[in-house]
């Protein structure tokens, strides 16, 4: 719409609503609408709680504009640590694997950093799947569980594998932001008991993906961080903690070890 005379009206209901960034939210649902009618009605649907990158279709991740749909998981700003540490260990020419790759914010903001990597992602909802479709239009993006729907040919070539896999415990998901566990996919959530039950299936599958000398890298929070950690060691990764304090994020960054060679005997 051309005019911006509804903004403080449209404020002022998000304020009521509990929306604490009520104007810029304001300024993009108003830019977002081509109709008084049609702000209204985005403007009710926020009060009611629906996340506002779904009423925009578009999440703001790492510098890009990525598509998200209702019902997807939304990016958050927190996993730009992970698509940093991702992109600081590609270089042209590397395999990248996004799993649990939701709307493939991690893929897309490497593919960005790092143009010529080789890009796969796979997500199990095909909601999400479709959505990374749209955002990387170059990669390989496939519907499945985990590594399932993978090609093969990729075993023992990956370079960087990387994955937020959901971690919040199941007692907990119920006391998430109404935005996540009302709007947002439970399986993008729900982590299992501890909240590390889909780490440990990243963790056991990822030694027959990656090439000698390759990463994988995982999303946790800073208390999960050291059982993260120590079911990578367990599956013989050499791993590191990551964490940066302004985002409230933490990584876990393991390396497949180089085979050792045999030394020779001497006759």
């Amino acid at each position: 719409m051309s005019t911006s005379s509804a903004i403080p009206d449209v404020v002022g209901r998000l304020r009521a609503a509990g929306c604490v960034f009520a104007e810029d939210e304001a300024r993009l649902l108003h830019d977002a609408a081509r109709t008084p009618a049609e702000l209204d009605a985005l403007v009710d649907r926020r009060a009611a709680g629906e996340p506002l990158e779904h009423l925009l279709g578009w999440v703001e991740f790492a510098g890009l504009r990525l598509a998200v749909e209702a019902g997807v998981f939304v990016p958050r700003r927190r996993t730009e640590l992970l698509a940093r540490e991702a992109a600081a260990l590609a270089a042209a020419g590397s395999v990248v694997v996004e799993l649990c790759c939701g709307a493939c914010a991690i893929g897309a903001a490497v593919t960005a950093a790092v143009p010529g990597i080789e890009l796969h992602a796979a997500d199990v909802d095909p909601v999400a799947v479709r959505c990374a479709r749209r955002n990387a239009p170059g990669g390989h993006v496939y519907e499945g569980d985990l590594d399932d729907p993978l090609p093969v040919s990729l075993r023992g070539r990956v370079d960087v594998l990387v994955a937020n896999a959901p971690y919040v415990p199941t007692e907990a998901v119920g006391m998430m932001p109404p935005e996540a566990r009302l709007h947002e996919p439970r399986v993008a959530l729900d982590g299992g008991a501890d909240g590390l039950d889909v780490q440990r299936r990243v963790i056991a599958t990822a030694p027959r993906w990656l090439a000698p000398g390759g990463h994988l890298l995982i999303e946790t929070s800073e208390a999960q961080s050291p059982h993260t950690a120590a079911a990578m060691e367990a599956a013989g990764l050499r791993t590191r903690v990551v964490r940066e304090e302004e985002l409230d994020a933490t990584a876990v960054v393991a390396t497949l070890p180089l085979p050792t060679l045999e030394p020779r005997c001497r006759l």
